[in-house]
């Protein structure tokens, strides 16, 4: 490009030149053209010079690229080399691998395939075996902390349902043949229902509710006297307190031969012989009272014939198991007068009327107060349970309790492993049986583990439902 520029001047110059000589005809011209041409001249050469310059600038810059060629096609050639003998020596490592591999198999007895599932088996057994201890860890610092706070949450909870509990379980209501008999129930000044309320220890409200007076207590024995003194009261048609007092003993005393007749009713039908009379009249007590909507009484009926079957079945004592089924809850009958846990409660009593101490250890312990010892108060458990989850015992549908069995079942029955479900208790309680080849201890607890957190994700329920795998083997042999 230079040798280009500098040719281009070089024309310039020479046609610069010719202009001057053929304008310039005269002798100052021609002394004038001589120096211009001097000067032209001095201009080339300096121009040629530059020229030689560049040319020679650019020669060695040639020679510079081609030693750089040079030695970049040397270092080309030594790369290809290292190249070639690094493969080598890559192709010669693997081949030592897979030797060493070789042997370590044949001492070893297992391929590397096998060896490798091994070892994952290995480390998924111990990860396991951490995941199952850490859940049973934090389940019982759960538990300590749930114990810590469930006493004012169940406060908390009493609290909103108390009102409609005793709504229910509480009052009585005493039909009237007018609204006009309200006025003579209060009696002048109120002094006929002041009266009815001091005998009979029960409230008599007489509000706006159309012919009907609402007796509230909560002992149903003493609700059911007030019950029977107004009725009295109301056919006789006489209402003072005098004649009061004279239907209250008489109702009273009507009441506690009913109350005898009931309790040897229940003995008899649960064949149970040579109860103490106090007990049989608390028996009769618990015609009265209810528990959750059940019939106290009719329920420890139903025990009685429930635990005899189960102790016959079971080889166990029928006469045990009926007898202390039959006064199971026998401690609800003074739950108004004593206090303490009516298991406990009934217990003391049983043992105050003369009650075999076994009897007496399967009454208490029909609610964990105490320690189950004995198969009859395991047996009383049972019937106990049994009863009350009856569908219909305590109001609720054969279709909801069917539906909640079935879906606890089929939760449990999705794992692997499971062998047989049981659903007890009214779907309270839910026993898995795992096989125990394809489970070990580990995988029970985590399998109790992942069922319950299934259940609390897709089902609702009252309360809780525990959740129990049972893992068992067994070696049978006969001899011969």
């Amino acid at each position: 490009m230079e040798i280009v520029i500098a040719a281009a001047v070089l024309a310039v110059g020479l046609m610069v030149a010719a202009a001057l000589y053929a304008r310039r005809g005269s002798g100052q011209a021609a002394a004038a053209n001589e120096r211009a041409a001097a000067d032209v001249d001095a201009a080339l050469r300096e121009r040629r010079a530059e020229i030689v310059r560049i040319e020679e600038r650019i020669l060695g810059k040639e020679e510079a690229l081609d030693a750089q060629r040079a030695d970049l096609a040397r270092r080309e050639r030594s790369l290809d080399d290292r190249t070639e003998a690094l493969e080598r020596e890559v192709a010669a490592v693997a081949e030592r691998r897979r030797e060493y591999e070789q042997s370590l198999e044949r001492l070893a007895g297992v391929t590397a395939s096998q060896a490798k599932q091994m070892l994952l088996k290995d480390l998924e057994d111990e990860v396991r075996h951490e995941s199952a201890k850490l859940i049973r860890q934090v389940e019982e610092e759960t538990k300590r902390e749930a114990d810590r706070r469930v006493r004012n949450i169940l406060s908390v909870v009493m609290q909103r349902i108390a009102a409609g509990h005793a709504t229910e379980t509480t009052v009585s209501v005493v039909q009237l043949a007018s609204d006009d008999m309200k006025g003579r129930i209060i009696g002048r000044e109120g002094r006929n229902i002041r009266a009815l309320e001091n005998l009979t220890g029960v409230d008599f409200i007489i509000d706006d509710t159309p012919n009907a007076v609402v007796l509230s207590g909560f002992d149903g024995v003493r609700r059911e006297t007030a019950r029977l003194t107004l009725e009295k009261l109301l056919q006789d048609g006489r209402i003072h307190p005098a004649r009061i007092e004279e239907m209250y003993y008489q109702a009273k005393s009507e009441l506690e031969e009913h109350v005898q007749e009931l309790g040897e009713e229940a003995v008899f039908e649960a064949k149970v012989q040579g109860l103490d009379p106090e007990l049989i009249k608390l028996l009769g007590r618990l015609k009265f009272r209810t528990s959750y909507g059940q019939n106290v009484l009719a329920h420890s009926v139903e025990c009685a014939n429930l635990a005899a079957m189960m102790a016959h079945e079971l080889g166990a004592s029928p006469k045990t198991a009926r007898r202390a089924a039959l006064l199971h809850d026998i401690g609800k009958a003074v739950s108004h007068e004593i206090e303490g846990p009516h298991a406990l409660v009934g217990g003391d009593l049983a043992r105050k009327y003369g009650e075999p101490e076994a009897v007496v250890h399967a009454m208490e312990a029909h609610h964990n107060e105490v320690e189950p010892q004995t198969v009859e108060a395991v047996i009383v458990q049972a019937a106990d349970a049994l009863s009350g989850a009856r569908p219909g015992a305590r109001g609720e549908s054969l279709e909801q309790y069917v539906r909640r069995l079935r879906e606890l079942e089929q939760i449990a029955t999705r794992h692997d492993g499971v062998d047989k479900v049981y659903a007890m208790q009214a779907g309270r309680e839910i026993r898995v049986m795992v096989s125990p080849t394809a489970l070990d201890d580990d995988g029970a607890t985590l399998l109790s583990h992942a069922i319950a957190r299934e259940i609390e994700r897709e089902l609702e329920y009252p309360g809780q439902i525990k959740v129990t795998v049972i893992r068992e083997s067994r070696a049978v042999e006969y001899a011969r």
